[in-house]
């Protein structure tokens, strides 16, 4: 098989195996993350999103890309730019282009533009451009239909309100439109999942036990007939994840599940916090994912990797 980021997914999404993409909020959680995935044998995602050098310290796209050069593992990782919104959880505009502009030139495997905010036309508009633009460079595209919650500044309603209420969910009908209209390669959908918090009050409070909707990620499947992500993806029952990768999520991202052990142990020095974030990183890939080997299978022939 090629081993561009975007054939690796698509395998992942017909042979019924999740790719991880790890949030990477702190320059040294990379290291121990790329090293869990070898020990692992597993494949997974690096990433970074805005938010991440804006609120965290992760420092900006050079400093990540930087930083996976000197640990990355092309047979376990690539480099993914995750959530750069149009509008940003503070309702601030975001000069996304320029962002995403950047990310490709520096040689990332692939890119999310979030227009979730915006209107489906004007989300299908700004989407269209980024897809048009990473053509260019031969890198998929991601991007967010619904509205993945968490991440805003202002309080929530409970789960159980969003859920029942299925408020944000991703639409089929909107969803066949906006896959075939923007032309991307990957969608996030909104089923039920939700963000960590990213307040310094809230970083550390548990996340909501969240679940998916299955039947409504059905009908995305069958309506948009390509990769599906899952992001928000800790806090959610095994159960619900290995129903959803049958029903299309091809990656689900994790942020949450690695930051927390990391600012937890952080008091007691750099080591420590790596160390929690290993051990919680293997304990994810063989029991929750259950994705050990899974690197053998995305690559049967390992000389094409590149």
């Amino acid at each position: 098989m090629k081993s561009d980021t975007n054939s690796i997914v698509h395998t992942a999404w017909t042979s019924g195996i999740v790719i991880p993409g790890f949030n990477i909020p702190y320059l040294p959680m990379m290291a121990p993350v790329v090293k869990a995935l070898r020990d692992c044998n597993s494949f997974g995602l690096i990433m970074v999103a805005r938010l991440e050098w804006e609120k965290f310290e992760s420092k900006g796209l050079r400093a990540i890309r930087d930083e996976y050069e000197k640990v990355k593992d092309i047979k376990h990782t690539r480099l993914h730019l995750d959530h750069v919104p149009v509008i940003d959880e503070d309702n601030r505009l975001v000069d996304y282009e320029a962002i995403i502009a950047e990310a490709l030139e520096l040689g990332y495997g692939s890119v999310m533009i979030d227009g979730s905010r915006l209107p489906l036309l004007e989300n299908i508009a700004s989407t269209s451009k980024i897809v048009k633009l990473a053509k260019g460079y031969g890198v998929p595209v991601e991007a967010e239909l619904g509205a993945v919650m968490g991440h805003e500044s202002g309080p929530l309603p409970s789960y159980e309100e969003l859920f029942i209420s299925k408020r944000g969910f991703t639409s089929q009908d909107e969803a066949k439109q906006f896959v075939i209209e923007s032309g991307i390669n990957w969608l996030s959908v909104a089923i039920g999942n939700i963000h960590g918090a990213i307040s310094a009050v809230g970083r550390q409070l548990e996340k909501p036990k969240a679940r998916i909707d299955l039947e409504q990620l059905a009908l995305l499947n069958n309506a948009a007939g390509i990769p599906l992500v899952l992001h928000g993806g800790t806090g959610i029952d095994s159960d619900y994840i290995h129903k959803a990768i049958k029903l299309g999520i091809a990656k689900i991202n994790v942020a949450t599940a690695i930051r927390q052990p990391y600012e937890r142990l952080l008091p007691q020095g750099i080591p420590a916090a790596q160390d929690a974030v290993y051990h919680t990183m293997v304990e994810l890939l063989r029991n929750e994912l259950q994705i050990e080997n899974s690197a053998n299978i995305l690559f049967k022939q390992t000389s094409e990797v590149k």
